[in-house]
C-alpha cells in the first residue's frame, strides 16, 4: 500500500541520516588528514610529508578541533545521500510497476527479465546519483576549502558566501565533471549488484 511505502521510505531516510551523522563524526579526522597530504605544498619538490607528520602537525597547529575542520559541509552532503535514495526509490517502484504490467501481458524468458531488471537497476542508480551529486556538489568544494593548511576559511557559510564572491558562482562546481566519471559507474555498480543479491536470496 502507498501509506506503507511512505513510511518505509521515511523510516530509511531517517536511519540514512543517522548513519550519515555517525559516520561522517567518526571518520572525519581520517578524511581531513588525506586531504591535506593530497594538498601538500610540499609535494612540489620538497620531501614528502607522511601521515604522521600530517597528524602532529594539525595537533600542534590547530589543537583537537583541526581534526574536524570541513565536518559542517560534509553534514551537509548527508543530504547528497538523502536525494539519491528519493530518487533511486521513485525510479525503482515505476521499473518494479513497469515490469509486473509486462510479465502480465507477455510471456518472457526469466534470463531476460532478470538481465532486463539488472540494467535497468544500473541506470535507475546512475540517474539518481547523477541528480544528487549536481544538486549537492558544491558541499565537496566548500569541506575542501576548509580543510586547506591555512585557510582563511573558518565556516561553512562563510566560505558558501566568499567563494562565489570572490570566484564566481562556477567554482562551486569545480571538478564536478571528474567527480561523477567516478561516482556514476561505482554507485551503478554497488546498487544493481546489491539489488541482484537481495533477489537471489529471495528466491
Amino acid at each position: 500500500p502507498p501509506c506503507l511505502l511512505t513510511l518505509r521510505n521515511s523510516i530509511y531516510s531517517n536511519y540514512r541520516l543517522y548513519l550519515g551523522f555517525t559516520a561522517i563524526t567518526a571518520t572525519n579526522p581520517i578524511w581531513l588528514i588525506k586531504t591535506r597530504l593530497q594538498l601538500d605544498a610540499r609535494n612540489r619538490g620538497e620531501r614528502r610529508m607522511n601521515a604522521f607528520e600530517c597528524v602532529r602537525r594539525v595537533y600542534q597547529a590547530e589543537g583537537w578541533r583541526g581534526f574536524y575542520r570541513g565536518m559542517s559541509a560534509s553534514y551537509a552532503g548527508i543530504s547528497e545521500t538523502v536525494i539519491h535514495f528519493v530518487i533511486y526509490e521513485s525510479i525503482k517502484r515505476k521499473l518494479m510497476e513497469s515490469r509486473a504490467q509486462a510479465s502480465m501481458d507477455q510471456d518472457e524468458d526469466e534470463s531476460v527479465r532478470d538481465a532486463s531488471d539488472f540494467v535497468g537497476m544500473m541506470l535507475a542508480a546512475a540517474t539518481s546519483k547523477t541528480c544528487a551529486t549536481s544538486l549537492a556538489y558544491p558541499h565537496e568544494v566548500i569541506r575542501t576549502r576548509l580543510r586547506e593548511e591555512g585557510s582563511k576559511y573558518r565556516s561553512f557559510f562563510q566560505t558558501l558566501l566568499t567563494v562565489p564572491k570572490e570566484e564566481g558562482y562556477r567554482a562551486l562546481y569545480r571538478g564536478l565533471t571528474t567527480h561523477l566519471v567516478r561516482q556514476i559507474p561505482n554507485t551503478a555498480i554497488m546498487m544493481s549488484t546489491y539489488e541482484m543479491v537481495v533477489y537471489m536470496l529471495q528466491r
